[in-house]
């Protein structure tokens, strides 16, 4: 049976001192990661190709700002943007204009990932690193055999068939799965499902699942931006959430009535 947890905003838990690279920082969920992070005392690099898109969180004492992205970054950059991290977030998407989707790079997530994990694995790095991968609840966990209907198999064929950034969240997911897998002691992840992404202001109740509880392209759920960077927060930072999902792939949907 497939269980739940609810989270409670507003929990006290333990956390320590955290150093984060988060990637695709600048996007809509992933300056709310930053500005969550920073709440918690994280020392946060976030990695942005446009550095303005952070202006509000400029002059933010633990707040180090890395123009570029990693996929054009050298050997030396990515050592120096790694350095001493206790997790790697991303949260890389494409951009939704025809450039965005069906320009280079196509496999921007799963190259970004391949990248940062090889120099972390090169590096043997003394402390764990945590990835965790922001992701779609559209993306099957492979390995514990979710259900799928005949219908969303056609319907999930034809994205794979039109839409690039669908194949490039798939093999990302299946990088994590695959090939870093369990193999490494000091890296380990957590690929963060959310349903359809909507925008709230405070962060509220939610709940998180080993696999989704409705079908993300009939039924869709809610899950709000902000709670997804909670609850990323939180397996950054807080040991017993981490412990509990680490090597899962955890969908998360709003606690409310119809979500």
């Amino acid at each position: 049976m497939h269980w739940t947890l609810l989270y409670f905003y507003g929990m006290n838990q333990k956390i320590n001192q955290h150093i984060v690279l988060v990637l695709g920082a600048s996007g809509a969920t992933g300056k709310l990661l930053v500005a969550e992070l920073l709440k918690r005392n994280v020392q946060v690099r976030a990695v942005v190709r446009t550095p303005e898109k952070l202006s509000h969180l400029q002059g933010a004492a633990n707040l180090k700002i890395i123009k570029g992205t990693i996929l054009d970054m050298t050997e030396s950059e990515i050592t120096e943007c790694i350095s001493g991290c206790n997790a790697i977030a991303s949260c890389l998407g494409h951009n939704l204009s025809f450039k965005g989707i069906y320009g280079k790079p196509r496999k921007l997530v799963t190259d970004s990932l391949r990248k940062l994990c090889n120099h972390v694995i090169r590096a043997k790095m003394e402390n764990q690193v945590k990835i965790v991968l922001m992701n779609t609840a559209g993306n099957r966990n492979r390995k514990i055999d979710e259900p799928i209907s005949l219908a969303e198999k056609c319907v999930i064929g034809l994205l794979r068939l039109l839409l690039p950034p669908h194949v490039d969240n798939e093999r990302a997911s299946q990088y994590l799965q695959d090939e870093i897998g369990f193999g490494y002691d000091y890296l380990g992840w957590a690929v963060v499902r959310p349903d359809s992404l909507i925008d709230k202001d405070e962060v509220t109740n939610y709940m998180v699942h080993v696999s989704p509880i409705r079908s993300a392209l009939f039924n869709a759920g809610k899950t709000s931006r902000i709670n997804v960077a909670h609850f990323m927060a939180d397996l950054i930072t807080v040991d017993s959430v981490w412990e509990k999902w680490k090597g899962q792939m955890p969908v998360i949907y709003n606690a409310s009535l119809g979500s």
